[in-house]
């Protein structure tokens, strides 16, 4: 099959055909999948899409998860904040690229519409991070000078958000929850051209509090009637986004 077809799927039929040759494929070449599944359905051929198996999360922890005879272009970790961390061996890193890229204009449109601007210190750490990986290109297809990191300088991401809001520019600000919730305490702005898309938890740094705890805090020292969240996963090549009330939907 030809991988990319997997962006260009318009009906459910094709939809659960595409489903089942990825099934086969991986049947056919990733034993890991294999013995697997064929546990779960001992031996017997799905009948139908929902009762294809899904790889439990925990053996991106415990195996190596990758078809026979492929090399991996890029490997991505997760954060491990709780044990050991998931690998995940990309085989063609040009699908996750197609997949993150997207999936993002289908909820915020041309990327080259925005400034993308970053808070993201613990992961900024860690470079093999499939997150830093998105937010580096979404950088790069921006093409706006302003775009980037701001790993814990506050007072310039305070500046650079004041002088994009100054000349009308859409701006993205993606950040982790404990360095949002800091920068909120010490830089209380009214943000009308900014979309805050909150992700990736409290790392460790902060006592765990609910994400509508976390958003209300947000809304009241932005003046924003919403906060935007993204999920995502190292095991998963795609990602969830919620542009208010915390309920989040998936890419077609």
């Amino acid at each position: 099959m030809k991988i990319n077809s997997i962006f260009n799927i318009n009906s459910e039929i094709e939809f659960e055909k595409i489903c089942f040759e990825i099934y086969d494929f991986q049947i056919n070449s990733n034993n890991v999948y294999k013995n697997y599944a064929t546990s779960i359905l001992q031996n017997k051929y799905p009948s139908s899409i929902f009762e294809i198996p899904f790889l439990p999360i925990r053996f991106f922890k415990e195996k190596k998860i990758l078809c026979d005879n492929i090399n991996s272009e890029i490997i991505f970790k997760s954060s491990g904040t709780e044990g050991s961390k998931s690998i995940h061996y990309v085989a063609d890193v040009e699908i996750y690229k197609n997949s993150f890229i997207k999936n993002f204009e289908s909820f915020y449109g041309d990327i080259s519409n925005y400034c993308i601007l970053a808070l993201l210190p613990s992961y900024m750490e860690q470079r093999s991070s499939s997150l830093i990986f998105m937010i580096d290109e979404l950088i790069n297809k921006s093409k706006h000078p302003k775009s980037g990191y701001f790993l814990n300088d506050h007072n310039k991401l305070s500046q650079t958000i004041n002088q994009l809001e100054s000349t009308q520019q859409k701006v993205i600000l993606f950040g982790v929850t404990y360095a949002l919730l800091d920068f909120a305490k010490k830089h209380s702005q009214q943000l009308k051209k900014t979309i805050i898309i909150e992700t990736g938890g409290m790392k460790g740094r902060r006592k765990e509090i609910t994400k509508q705890e976390v958003h209300d805090r947000l809304k009241k020292a932005f003046k924003k009637n919403h906060i935007h969240s993204e999920y995502g996963m190292t095991e998963i090549l795609s990602q969830a986004y919620s542009k208010k009330n915390n309920v989040f939907y998936t890419p077609p």
